[in-house]
C-alpha cells in the first residue's frame, strides 16, 4: 500500500492593502516532489478548496522549472471539510505569509491535527506553515505544541522581512506562549525539529530537510 500525505495549504492572498501573499512555492513543490518521488500518495487540501494562491515574491527568474511546474497542484485543492484523517500517514503544512491568516482559527483543520496525532501519524510543519499548530489542540484540552520541541519561522526573521509589523501575531513568540519548547537556529539555516511524531522546520530552507524526516519515519 502507498503511504498517502495530505498537504494543506492557504488560500489567504493579501498581509495589507497591495501586499500579495500566500503559499511559499518552493516549500509547497519541495515536499510535493519529495512525495511523489518516494511513490507516496499526495492530496492537496486548502481552507476554501479550489484554486490556491502562491505569494509572488516566493518566484524569480532563478526559480527552477520543476518547481514553478508545482503550481499545477494547486489549481483544484480539495475543501478541508470535507477530509478526514482516514487513510492518510501524514499531514504536511507549508508556509507562506498567508497561513497565519487563515490557518490558526480553522477548526476542521484543528480536528485533522487532533486526529492526525492522536492516531500516531506524522504531523509536520515548515516556516509559517506552523501557525496551522497554534490553534490545535489535543482531546486533554492542552495545545498539541505544548511540551513539544518545535522549530518555525524566527522573530528575528520575520524582523528581517519587515513584514512583523503587519501580522497577527508573531509565530515563535505565540509558540512559545502556548509552551512549546522553541529551538531556534541561525537566521535563513535549514534547521528540523522532531519531537515523536510532530516534525517542524525553521524557513524556506528546511523544508528538504523536513520532508526528508517524514520520509525517513514513514518509510
Amino acid at each position: 500500500m502507498a503511504k498517502k500525505v495530505l498537504i494543506v495549504v492557504t488560500n489567504h492572498t493579501e498581509i495589507h492593502e497591495g501586499r500579495p501573499t500566500g503559499i511559499w512555492l518552493s516549500e509547497f513543490a519541495e515536499a510535493y516532489m519529495g512525495f511523489i518521488n518516494q511513490g507516496y500518495e499526495v492530496l492537496v487540501a486548502s481552507p476554501l478548496g479550489g484554486q490556491a494562491p502562491v505569494d509572488p515574491g516566493s518566484v524569480d527568474e532563478q526559480t527552477p522549472q520543476e518547481i514553478l511546474d508545482a503550481k499545477t497542484y494547486l489549481e483544484n485543492t480539495a475543501k478541508l471539510d470535507e477530509v478526514s484523517a482516514e487513510g492518510f500517514d501524514a499531514i504536511f503544512l507549508p508556509g507562506g505569509h498567508g497561513t497565519m491568516y487563515d490557518l490558526p482559527d480553522n477548526q476542521a483543520l484543528q480536528k485533522l491535527l487532533r486526529d492526525f496525532y492522536e492516531a500516531d501519524k506524522i504531523v509536520a510543519a515548515v516556516c509559517h506553515g506552523p501557525a496551522g499548530l497554534v490553534g490545535a489542540t489535543l482531546s486533554s484540552g492542552q495545545p498539541l505544541v505544548s511540551g513539544k520541541r518545535v522549530n518555525a519561522f524566527t522573530d528575528r526573521e520575520e524582523a528581517d522581512t519587515t513584514l512583523d509589523q503587519h501580522l497577527p501575531f508573531l509565530l515563535e513568540s505565540k509558540l512559545r506562549d502556548l509552551g512549546a519548547i522553541y529551538v531556534a537556529a541561525p537566521n535563513w539555516t535549514s534547521h528540523v525539529e522532531v519531537d515523536g511524531n510532530l516534525i517542524t522546520g525553521q524557513n524556506p530552507q528546511s523544508t528538504v530537510a523536513v520532508t526528508q524526516a517524514v520520509i525517513a519515519k514513514l518509510g
